[in-house]
């Protein structure tokens, strides 16, 4: 069954109503297979991932394949509590959809059940993908090693909704979309003493807050000043009591760059200035960085090239991106496989990605459908892909 706009709607708000977070999306997944299996199975393979057991793979084999293309969704919700006040709002309190990924499941249930009843000329593979927000499925479900044999793609596409563009607009660019980003966190261990007698403590607080001032001359005074990157402290937890030399501290933060080998440049700084705050402070500081799959989003050049091109001559509309220090996991995956990554506008200029209001414009739906059906159809015709 070809999906129409009200069901398209209808799927969306449903899986608004139960969002789950990373390797939680029980629910969900339940949803989704009820979805798949209602479509036209003639065409269909429907692979469960034990490791990883809320992802879903679905094949479906091409009448006349000389490639596999492959689309990507993310699955999982925020700890957020939705603020929206829509009659469907989350029923899962303190967890909201909003980063949009109840609008990705259904573009992707739109292009799946499209090309279910109109047989695709080449096979295709479509990753409904856990924990894009913690972290990161994707590797997961590629550390279990499925993307192999007739599950390996050679294309492989994925799209982010974006409320600070107009309902409906495609966006992407050439190089990199999306920046490479890591959590880091440090804890800081000193000795506690009476606040009057600091001469006998080792002050977490004092050592905690050199080494936040001191982090900020990283992207300043160690990258490249044409290249781009951050980092932030978000959080610091430290002290009992106001009168007492705190002997502990833990700061939490992220770090992103548009470069692999600039977050790669960020790390090692990181550690040596956290180094210096130890031997400064006679205090120890244990530093622990995770990237997982959060590589920087880099569009393969022929692929971006032939959506640009196809897009300016269709009568969607587009527009160039700008790169953004948003992290997405899909980065991971197009290490490994030729890949590309596209915004897609939903009209919310008020409110941003994870914002507890935020609410999308369900009228892209049809659009992001019908466009990306229409490039992938595209991709399976064109013979000279430059």
């Amino acid at each position: 069954m070809v999906y129409q706009e009200e069901k398209l709607i209808e799927i969306r708000r449903e899986l608004h109503q139960i969002p789950e977070l990373g390797m939680q999306e029980f629910k969900t997944h339940e949803y989704l297979m009820t979805c798949i299996e209602q479509l036209n199975q003639q065409w269909l393979t429907i692979k469960q991932i034990p490791d990883v057991p809320t992802a879903i793979m679905v094949r479906l084999q091409g009448y006349a394949p000389d490639k596999t293309i492959g689309w990507r969704s993310d699955m999982d919700g925020l700890p957020v509590l939705e603020a929206t006040q829509l009659p469907f709002a989350s029923q899962h309190i303190g967890q909201m959809h909003a980063c949009g990924h109840d609008m990705h499941m259904a573009i992707a249930m739109g292009i799946l059940a499209h090309f279910a009843d109109n047989q695709p000329r080449d096979n295709m593979v479509f990753f409904f993908q856990p924990a894009e927000e913690t972290i990161g499925g994707g590797i997961k479900v590629y550390e279990a090693g499925v993307f192999q044999g007739i599950w390996q793609p050679d294309e492989f596409y994925a799209f982010h909704d974006q409320p600070a563009l107009a309902t409906g607009v495609l966006s992407t660019r050439q190089g990199t979309l999306f920046a490479a980003a890591a959590e880091v966190r440090f804890t800081i261990s000193g000795r506690g003493s009476h606040a009057a007698y600091p001469q006998k403590g080792l002050d977490a607080i004092v050592a905690g807050s050199a080494l936040v001032t001191q982090l900020q001359t990283i992207v300043s005074r160690s990258l490249d000043p044409v290249h781009n990157g951050v980092i932030t402290i978000g959080t610091f937890q430290a002290g009992e009591a106001g009168n007492i030399i705190a002997n502990q501290a833990v700061l939490t933060g992220t770090i992103r760059t548009l470069r692999q080998s600039d977050i790669e440049v960020m790390f090692k700084r990181v550690q040596e200035i956290a180094k210096g705050v130890a031997t400064m402070f006679a205090v120890e500081v244990l530093v622990e960085i995770e990237q997982s799959g959060y590589l920087a989003v880099e569009n393969d050049t022929e692929l971006v090239n032939d959506f640009i091109r196809f897009m300016a001559q269709s009568s969607f509309e587009f527009e160039v991106a700008e790169p953004a220090m948003t992290g997405e996991d899909f980065g991971f995956l197009m290490s490994k496989f030729k890949g590309m990554m596209f915004w897609l506008g939903v009209g919310d200029m008020a409110h941003p990605l994870h914002h507890a209001k935020m609410t999308p414009d369900e009228s892209a739906l049809k659009i992001g459908v019908d466009a990306s059906v229409a490039f992938l159809a595209h991709r399976m015709e064109s013979k000279s892909y430059v």
